[in-house]
This record gives C-alpha cells, structure tokens and sequence, in this order.
C-alpha cells in the first residue's frame, strides 16, 4: 500500500499551524508540524518530508535561512514559502535562493494544493514509492534512511556498484532493492556466490560452457553473465574471487563479451554489475590478492551499509516484525517481546547483525512458551553476547579514570605537567587522581 506523502509545516502562528495541519491531514497527507527553524531541521532528519512549507518571517531562523539549510543537507526537497507581506522582493529572493513555491496569506487552498502536488511529483516520483523498491527495508534510522536515499539515485544510473559492509547487515538486500528502482528492473537480478564454489566451477557458471567441458555435465549450460541479459548481476563476496578469475572479469567488463569455457567464441552480454563483500578491498591489494585495476571498475559508485550497532533504534521494530513473520509462519498464537527483552537485545553485541538478530528471534519463538517473551529467556540465548550498556555515571568515570591515566604515562608521572596538558590546576589534578584510585609513582618509568 503507498504511504501518503510527507508534509512538514514550520509557522511560529500555532493558530495557523493548527489549522493547516487539519486541512492537509483532511486531503490525506501525513503532516508534522513545528513552530522555529530549529526544530524544522531536526524534524527533517526524523520524519523524511516529501515537502516543507515554512513561514518566511520567523524569529532567530527566518523562512530564507531554513531554506538554506535543508538544501544544503536534503538537495532537491522542495520547499514552499508562506509570508502575509508577499512582496515582489522577497518572491524574486525565495526563487533566487530556491524555493519551489511562494505563497501569500490569507492562504488560497486551491493555490496551496496546487503547489503541493507540483512538489510532490518532483519529490517523489512513482518509483520512489517505498512499496515499489524499498518495501524489505523496515528502518526508522535517519543514517539508514540516507544510504536508501543516496542508493535510490544511484540505481536509477547505469553505473556498476559496489556494497560494502559486515556480514549480516543486508547487502544482497540492498542490490535486490536497487534493482527494482533501476532502468534494469525489467531484466532479471541473479546472484552469483563468489566463495561458493571452486574456481574451475565458478568459471563455468560465470561465463558458460561447452557440451564436452565436464564429462559428468555433458549439456552446454548459459553462464550468469548471459542469464542477466539486460539486468543485473551480484556478484556476492567479491573479494573471495581467486585472482586468475579476476583478470577474465575484468576483460568481459572491458569487451562486453564473455567466452565460455571450451569454446574459441565470444557471446556478447550486455548485464550491470553490481558487487558486494565484507572485506577490505584496499587491503587486498596491497596484499596482492585483488587486482586494482578491477577495484576500479567495480567501484565507479559505492555504498556502504551500516552495521546494526550504528542504527540500534530499528532494533524493536526490527525484532517486532521478525517476531510476527515466524509466528505467522508456524501458525503460532501472537507472542510478543517484554520491553525489558527489547532492552536486551538492543544492548546487546551482535557481530551477525540483522541475520544474526533474525535467527535470534526465530529461537526464541521456538523456546518460548507463554505470549510474552521474557528478559531472561533472551539473556540465555545470547550468552556472552549480553553487555547492557554501563550507566552514564559508570561510563563517565571509566573515561575520566582511562584520561587520566594516559595523561600520568605520557608525562611519566609528573603531576604539575599531566594537569598542565589537562588545563586544571595542581589540586584539583591531586583530587581527581585520589578519587579514581591512581598513584603517579607507578607511572615514574612509564614515560614514552
């Protein structure tokens, strides 16, 4: 189901505020509203906008400066400017500086719908609607957001991409995702598993065969280049590719041909590449097990996926939904987590990342046996995994005590310059040594 579009309203007027937001949820639009410039840009990180309509006049940020702002961190989303002095200035300034549209108040509704459907379609043309290419993304992250954001617009070239991230974190997900908003949509996605396979085999998958190449295989068999006619082919774990298959890769992208496996003759293709691993590429290199010049062609754009730690806020609606998929799956009565269990495993390591927690959630359905899932029965099934996160008070102290003690092992014990460097006088340096328990003499010969 499409999401309705997204309007931001800024107005210091709460009359006005009120009363616009009742009309636009009325036309079936989301709407948050807020009352300073400030909050606006804060708001825009949150709730993604497909439009904002701001009050010109406003004290501390005007409508001009707010304007500036969210072109210079959100390029391209429109932005309508309301004012009830309309001026032909202060028009010609907002165009100049980039505005979508100018309104005067009171407000003409016919003009302020108008105004907004224009924006619309340029904010969010069909193929941006989250149902269309983005539906496996469940997030609330504003870093998330951004890398979808920025994926969006490089789907819809004709670059080969490359995804880099650690295991778990989504990135075949994303090459899928990306596939659907590209002009490649069309042809097929397939997914060739780099690490799977020995190279003789990857070869033949990758580029084809002959009838007399196997003796225990003897069909000839098309390779994944010529299955992705005219789409997209992944190239999963890119970095696991063994070199000597590197310099054929690098050929077929350089001639557009493939030549399969015991044959003497090129077959065109005309596929997109994109790639992913969770390795060093750069490293490889220097290393001498990735070819640079490949690194190169692979990598015209890049993204990068975050690691789950980075955007922990999409744990319990992650959690939640991989909670309702398997009880759905198994026809199993609605369990739901206690939220002292969420709490748990958002504090928890989880280097396996969004697969790792999937699999959490599917043993804990298997192990529970009441509706509610308890803290407890998740701290089990993490084991060493479970590290709540200290108090801050806790946290405060262990950097206090670790500064303090690289500033005594840099100045080899000498208090009067440990609290020079730290800009604190010789006393209160003493007392802070006295309560987190560290004795200069120790570090006399530590000096580096």
């Amino acid at each position: 189901m499409k999401t309705p579009p997204r309007i931001l309203l800024v107005d210091d007027d709460p009359g006005l505020l009120r009363l616009l937001s009742i009309r636009l949820l009325a036309e079936g639009y989301e709407i948050e509203g807020v009352d300073n410039g400030a909050a606006a840009l804060d708001a825009t990180e949150s709730f993604r906008p497909d439009v904002v309509i701001t009050d010109l006049r406003m004290e501390n940020v005007d409508g001009i400066e707010l304007l500036q702002s969210l072109q210079g961190k959100w390029p391209g989303l429109p932005v309508l400017l309301m004012t009830a002095h309309g001026t032909i200035p202060d028009a010609v300034k907002a165009t100049q500086c980039g505005a979508f549209g100018f309104i005067t108040k009171p407000i003409d509704k016919n003009e302020l719908l108008d105004l907004i459907s224009r924006a619309i379609k340029v904010s969010r043309p069909p193929d941006t609607d989250e149902s269309n290419w983005r539906a496996q993304f469940i997030t609330r992250s504003p870093v998330l957001n951004s890398l979808l954001d920025k994926a969006h617009t490089i789907a819809a070239s004709n670059s080969r991409v490359a995804i880099f991230g650690e295991s778990g974190v989504g990135k075949e997900l994303l090459a899928e995702s990306m596939h659907r908003a590209s002009p490649q949509k069309n042809g097929r996605f397939v997914v060739m598993k780099c690490s799977a396979m020995a190279e003789n085999l990857l070869e033949a998958e990758l580029f084809g065969r002959t009838a007399d190449v196997f003796a225990d295989q003897p069909n000839p068999r098309e390779g994944l280049f010529q299955q992705a006619q005219d789409g997209i082919l992944l190239l999963d774990e890119i970095g696991d590719m063994p070199v000597r298959l590197q310099v054929k890769l690098l050929r077929v992208i350089e001639e557009n041909a493939v030549r399969p496996v015991g044959s003497s003759e090129t077959v065109p293709v005309n596929a997109r590449i994109f790639s992913t691993t969770n390795k060093d590429l750069r490293a490889l290199i220097m290393d001498g097990r990735f070819r640079e010049d490949l690194y190169y062609r692979l990598t015209q754009t890049s993204l990068t996926m975050p690691a789950l730690h980075e955007h922990a806020e999409d744990i319990p609606v992650l959690a939640n939904s991989f909670l309702d998929e398997h009880i759905a799956r198994l026809s199993r009565p609605r369990m739901v987590y206690a939220p002292e269990a969420i709490e748990c495993l958002m504090s928890a390591r989880l280097p396996g990342n969004v697969r790792q927690l999937k699999n959490l959630v599917k043993e804990h359905v298997s192990l529970c046996r009441t509706p509610v899932i308890s803290a407890e029965l998740v701290r089990d099934t993490l084991g060493d995994l479970d590290s709540p996160l200290p108090s801050f008070a806790v946290a405060r102290d262990e950097f206090i005590r670790s500064y303090l003690a690289r500033l005594l092992k840099m100045t080899g014990g000498n208090v009067t310059q440990a609290a020079r460097m730290a800009k604190r006088n010789r006393t209160d340096f003493y007392k802070l040594l006295a309560r987190h328990q560290l004795d200069p003499e120790v570090f006399k010969h530590s000096h580096v």
